[in-house]
């Protein structure tokens, strides 16, 4: 490397990393609570809990549930129904109209008694809503999504140009080197913990900017992927009467034995297609819990109609999800990654105080450049 070379990476790191250190001290902020947010909505007494039944208890069926949910809230539809990841909950969503991208109401309905368990705008809790809203869009929704994506890319370009800009540094020191004046210790503080969670803040950042691209996302593959499935059926309306919703996911359930229903799009819906109704299945292991397979339901007669894998874009934003919040490997994972996120502090706060430093620094030199100058100036008059 030339020392041009260096200088651009060197003002690359420097002016990339001004611009989304303020909002990255948001995003750790937030996202701190948000890797406990199950525990924080526990202690909250905000948690959606199931009813204890005796082992055995068999399952209320689908069809029952939806009448349970339409009893609830008899002026909407219901466009989605997801389960409850770990119980036996169905969380119905309600709008309007079928085709209302974002749901008026869920309705958290016990699969075992029955028992409206939750009615509201969301499953959360009021105070992890509220962390969750801030952290993903800044309330503003889809612009505060791209915005924050934005401020995600230029994090990466940061933490690249400043390994870039590590290796010459630490030619001249040996790893770990603390010196003892104040703002070269906090230099090293800043660059021994950037290269110690390297790998950790490429995962989370590359995680965050796809998040931020899931509206993109999940509608690139409603044109594209789920169109093609739909085939002839793309345009049909909806049948005047449909069958069993229990049917169609005993069908789809079928054609992917060992798999578990993860959510159900209603005829009609975005998900669905007019003609179908949209299983969407899951694994269960760590990993394939977390990437879902759509199945396509003939909705007049519950006949199997259509499935496929997901691309690969698709997979990637499943994988993201909880891969960004450490929800992989339970408690110890989440401690893991609270950790890492304290650190990330660390190293932007001491990022901020180098910048800081340098900034006062400025004046003084110049001030003593001006000092010196009045010296020559004055001994040259005598």
């Amino acid at each position: 490397m030339t020392p041009r070379s260096i200088r651009i990476w060197k003002e690359t790191h420097k002016w990339t990393s001004l611009v989304c250190t303020l909002f990255l001290f948001m995003l750790c902020l937030t996202g701190l609570p948000l890797i406990f947010h199950d525990e924080i909505d526990a202690a909250l007494g905000a948690a959606v809990e199931p009813d204890v039944v005796a082992e055995g208890t068999p399952l209320l069926s689908f069809d029952r549930v939806l009448d349970i949910a339409r009893a609830a809230r008899p002026n909407d539809v219901i466009t989605i129904v997801g389960a409850d990841d770990e119980d036996p909950i169905w969380h119905v969503f309600m709008a309007s109209t079928i085709t209302t991208p974002k749901a008026d109401a869920i309705v958290s309905v016990d699969g075992h008694t029955g028992r409206i368990l939750h009615v509201g705008a969301a499953v959360r809790g009021a105070v992890t809503k509220f962390l969750l809203d801030l952290h993903a869009d800044l309330f503003l929704e889809q612009p505060g999504m791209l915005f924050l994506g934005a401020m995600g890319f230029l994090f990466l370009v940061a933490t690249v140009s400043g390994v870039v800009v590590y290796g010459p540094f630490m030619r001249r020191l040996d790893f770990g080197t603390m010196r003892s004046r104040r703002r070269l210790y906090w230099l090293d503080v800043h660059n021994l913990f950037g290269i110690v969670i390297l790998a950790w803040t490429i995962v989370v950042g590359v995680t965050g900017v796809i998040n931020t691209l899931s509206q993109q996302i999940a509608q690139h593959w409603q044109r594209t992927e789920l169109v093609a499935m739909l085939g002839p059926w793309r345009n049909a309306p909806v049948p005047p009467k449909l069958a069993s919703a229990q049917v169609a996911i005993d069908a789809a359930l079928a054609h992917a034995p060992g798999m578990k229903v993860q959510s159900v799009a209603m005829p009609g819906s975005p998900f669905a297609g007019g003609h179908h109704y949209g299983v969407y299945l899951r694994g269960n292991e760590p990993l394939t819990s977390r990437l879902l397979k759509p199945v396509l339901i003939n909705a007049d007669d519950g006949s199997f109609g259509e499935t496929r894998d997901m691309p690969l874009y698709v997979k990637a934003l499943f994988v993201s999800r909880p891969l960004h919040f450490g929800d992989y490997g339970g408690m110890p994972l989440k401690i893991i990654w609270a950790l890492l996120d304290l650190v990330t502090l660390v190293v932007l706060g001491s990022g901020l105080y180098l910048w800081a430093a340098r900034l006062r620094k400025v004046p003084r030199r110049s001030t003593a450049a001006a000092a010196k100058q009045l010296a020559v100036g004055a001994e040259a008059s005598r």
